[in-house]
């Protein structure tokens, strides 16, 4: 079958993983670069092989030899060259969040369904093997009936000063969260309160607490802090329980999966989302993009996650926003 040529449009450290990723996947020909700084592009460019390069993504568009983009701009930059692929016919793969505004997502609904070309966006956590586990066990109704959920997806410090300058933990990190809940429970955010902490004085807070509300009755809680100690020994602190009416779910994700001691301390590597096996990167980015061209090949629509789930998500994890900022409960 035909590989798929892709183009990266956006070569910050994410569109690097997405990069190398892409790379290394059978299916897949990474094709073409876009970005507006010449000399990472060309960086790039050498490092891949790559020599169709870009600074301006409607030029990308334009090559006929091009079948798929993937978007991964920041997120208040996602919309323009998202629509844009789309109308050029291209299929796109646009990292989460979808956009940074309910009326920005709905636009790329929109023309999404009109589209010639698929979209899926990037949540990757549905392709992480123990959110599907717990998927599957929720399906066949294992746990009756779901009453409440719970999660955690903190990390440390060191990583976050730059990314906070740019998004919040709430839209940023729990966003994860709320479209797992969103899919496990198949229902919709009805209301939600959130809480917020600045430790560093960036221009976003260091910690979001939120809670919502499930129009089938179910609530759940969930944190994200940005600020753990920056020794701490391990990526992602990732855990959630979903408690059913005949049984339970826990989820506990890459601390402490494996730990490495060595003369500068102790770590605990990830092994989930991108890490490195027998020389390339593997686990669930490598999937997802895997599961993607394959849409692409055979001209059929993503069904593991869809756009207007993707809105949702974006939907509720910005109402909690607003609940922050102002103290109140916000209704959808």
């Amino acid at each position: 079958m035909k590989r798929v040529k892709i183009g990266v449009i956006g070569l910050g450290w994410f569109g690097e993983t997405h990069c190398e990723t892409l790379s290394q996947i059978p299916e897949i020909e990474l094709a073409a670069l876009c970005t507006r700084t010449e000399t990472r592009l060309e960086e790039m460019g050498r490092r891949h092989g790559v020599d169709a390069l870009y600074t301006d993504y409607t030029e990308m568009l334009d090559n006929a030899e091009i079948d798929a983009v993937s978007v991964v701009t920041m997120w208040d930059q996602h919309t323009e060259p998202t629509l844009a692929a789309l109308e050029a016919g291209k299929h796109v793969f646009l990292e989460k969040p979808m956009a940074h505004t309910v009326a920005d997502c709905r636009k790329i609904v929109d023309a999404a369904a009109k589209a010639n070309g698929h979209l899926m966006v990037g949540h990757i956590c549905r392709f992480n093997p123990r959110y599907a586990a717990a998927k599957r066990e929720i399906a066949a109704g294992n746990i009756g009936k779901i009453l409440c959920m719970s999660s955690r997806r903190n990390i440390p410090a060191a990583w976050t000063p730059e990314i906070l300058n740019k998004i919040g933990p709430i839209i940023g990190d729990a966003i994860h969260d709320t479209d797992l809940m969103l899919w496990f429970t198949g229902a919709r955010v009805v209301s939600t309160y959130a809480q917020t902490v600045d430790l560093r004085g960036l221009r976003h807070p260091d910690i979001g607490q939120t809670m919502y509300r499930f129009d089938n009755g179910a609530t759940a809680t969930l944190e994200t802090v940005w600020c753990m100690p920056e020794k701490t020994p391990f990526d992602i602190d990732e855990r959630m329980s979903v408690i059913g009416s005949e049984g339970l779910i826990h989820v506990q994700d890459t601390f402490p999966n494996i730990g490495i001691c060595t003369k500068d301390g102790f770590r605990s590597p990830d092994t989930t989302y991108w890490p490195e096996l027998h020389g390339r990167l593997s686990g669930a980015l490598r999937e997802e993009f895997r599961y993607f061209a394959q849409c692409c090949q055979t001209d059929t629509p993503p069904a593991i996650i869809t756009p207007t789930e993707s809105l949702a998500a974006v939907e509720a994890a910005l109402a909690a926003e607003e609940s922050a900022a102002t103290g109140q409960v916000v209704y959808l």
